[in-house]
Order: structure tokens, then C-alpha cells, then sequence
């Protein structure tokens, strides 16, 4: 997973995405933000751009955005997006929705952020807009606060049934809006033991919902660390200005690659069904390929 708010250009996506695919790597994902939560500015990959030019450069790996907020554009846009991505690619699109949370670009480029009751109602409209577009043939009328349709067709259908993700911890609002409206919920940065017990409240909303409930895939997105040795490892640590203890508190996947292995598994007993790695050296190639010989074995 990468931040493309953090230097991502043509020729490092253009690297990193061919590496992913050649390496074993299941997907790519990347963040959708116009710039950093705080100076400096760096370059910034559009990010569907960048997610239209991966459909048709690459063959097998899944890949999406971690995530886009509703704040940027219009439902009934994205939903156009998703579905001619993911024709393009044969179907490998996750699409990952967001409420938004980033002050400094709402304040530079003009987007209301609004307070955070206003923003998840937002967030949920616009939730509703989109699986309307998407998973249902027929016309979709809606009418909301901040979003309206009337006999509204997504023309022509989606050749599948595109997953939709929404990613974030909160279990007063993100997990009930996973729970009603989402193929796939993201935690980030959990340790297993907070994420057991976010699946497991997830489990409970699950089993809440009038009818039969839902399959909801549950994954992770958090930081890597990744030493091929002892003192690369080192090294990386220190650079974080924090010891590997802290940084594991924080749900940081740090270590050569026998650790690694071992954080995964320890994800996985606790539900994890697939992690986001962030990797926030876009130009640290030979890391990859060292993650790669050594964690994907």
C-alpha cells in the first residue's frame, strides 16, 4: 500500500506496480489525497488516473484506493469510475470509500469537510447512492440531504459485482456503516488483539441485520518495517525515532522476515484475511524484492 500523497509520480508508480506484479504480490492499493496532513507538499499521483493506467498495465494483481472520500466527488462519479476500472481490468477493482478526515487539502482545493456528524451522514448517503448504481439493475431514485438521484441508470452494467470497502476503526460509526453496506471492512493500524475484538463487534452488528447476515471480508492496513537483516533492521527502526517495541504498539509490522511471518499469523488468528502493507519508500525496489523472496516463500 502506498501514500501516494508522498512523492508518487509516473515513473515510480509505473516501477513499483510492474514490480508488484512480478514479484508474487496479491494486489497494490495506494491512498487518495491531494497532499500531506502537513508541509511539505510532494507529488501526487491522481489517484484514478493512476488506478485506470494499472487496468490496463497489468494483468493479475487486485489493487484499489485505501480510501477515496466522498468529500473529493460525487458518488454517482465514482461509481461511473469504478465500473469502467474494473471492466478494464477484468475485474480486479476493490473500491475502498471514506468519509474523508484530512483538514489541510479540504482547506486548500475548496471541499467541504464538514463536522463529524455531518460528514457520516454524508458518508452514508453517499453509500447508498452507490451500491444503488452498482449492484442494482433497476433506476435508482434517492432522495438525501446531500445527494439526489431520479431514475438514475449506470449505463452500461458493471460486468461484475464490484466489491465495495470502507476502511476506519470507529465502532460508534464506521463499523454499523461496514456492517449495512460493505463487501469488506479495513481496520488500520491495529494490534491482533484490537483487531479480534473489532471483528468480533463487527461479528455482533453482523448478526443484528434484519435477514440473513452478509459476508463482510475483514482486512488490515498498516505499516511494514521490513529488515533483510538484523542491522538493516536496525537501521530502518531508528530512522522512525521509535524502538520496535513502540512501534509494534502502534500495530506496526516490524522485523527480518522469520518476524514478519510470525505478525502475520498472529493477524490472522485474530481475522485478519488479508494485510495492506505500507511501503513508504516508493523508491526501495530491492526492499521489495527482499520482502518478496523472503515473506511470500
Amino acid at each position: 500500500m502506498l501514500e501516494g500523497q508522498n512523492g508518487l509520480d509516473w515513473a515510480r508508480w509505473q516501477r513499483i506496480a510492474r514490480a508488484v506484479e512480478d514479484l508474487g504480490f496479491v494486489g497494490l492499493y495506494r491512498s487518495d489525497h491531494y497532499t500531506n496532513a502537513n508541509p511539505p507538499d510532494h507529488d501526487s499521483l491522481e489517484c484514478w488516473v493512476s488506478l485506470a493506467w494499472l487496468a490496463c498495465n497489468t494483468r493479475r494483481i487486485e489493487f484499489g484506493q485505501l480510501v477515496s472520500p466522498l468529500s473529493f466527488r460525487h458518488p454517482t462519479m465514482l461509481a461511473r469510475m469504478a465500473r469502467d476500472v474494473d471492466d478494464l481490468s477484468g475485474g480486479r477493482l476493490t473500491l475502498g470509500l471514506g468519509a474523508g478526515w484530512q483538514e489541510r487539502e479540504h482547506t486548500n482545493y475548496g471541499f467541504d469537510l464538514l463536522d463529524l456528524k455531518q460528514r457520516f451522514k454524508r458518508f452514508e448517503e453517499g453509500l447508498q447512492v452507490t451500491t444503488r448504481l452498482l449492484h442494482s439493475d433497476a433506476p435508482a431514485n434517492f432522495s438525501g440531504q446531500y445527494f439526489r438521484l431520479h431514475d438514475a441508470t449506470l449505463l452500461p452494467r458493471p460486468q461484475r459485482r464490484i466489491p465495495i470497502l470502507t476502511g476506519g476503526n470507529g465502532e460508534k460509526k464506521t463499523l454499523p456503516l461496514a456492517a449495512r453496506y460493505a463487501d469488506e471492512w479495513n481496520a488500520t493500524f491495529q494490534t491482533p488483539e484490537n483487531f479480534a475484538r473489532l471483528n468480533t463487534r463487527l461479528d455482533e452488528l453482523l448478526a443484528e441485520t434484519n435477514g440473513e447476515p452478509r459476508l463482510v471480508k475483514r482486512s488490515l492496513m498498516t505499516g511494514c518495517v521490513f529488515g533483510k537483516d538484523d542491522a538493516a533492521l536496525k537501521g530502518k527502526i531508528a530512522a522512525r525515532g521509535r524502538t520496535l517495541e513502540q512501534l509494534r504498539e502502534r500495530g506496526i509490522v516490524v522485523g527480518t522476515a522469520n518476524e514478519i511471518v510470525e505478525q502475520l499469523g498472529k493477524l490472522s488468528e485474530a481475522g485478519v484475511q488479508r494485510v495492506m502493507l505500507q511501503w513508504l519508500d516508493l523508491d526501495d525496489i530491492d526492499g521489495l524484492e527482499a520482502l518478496a523472496r523472503e515473506v511470500l516463500r
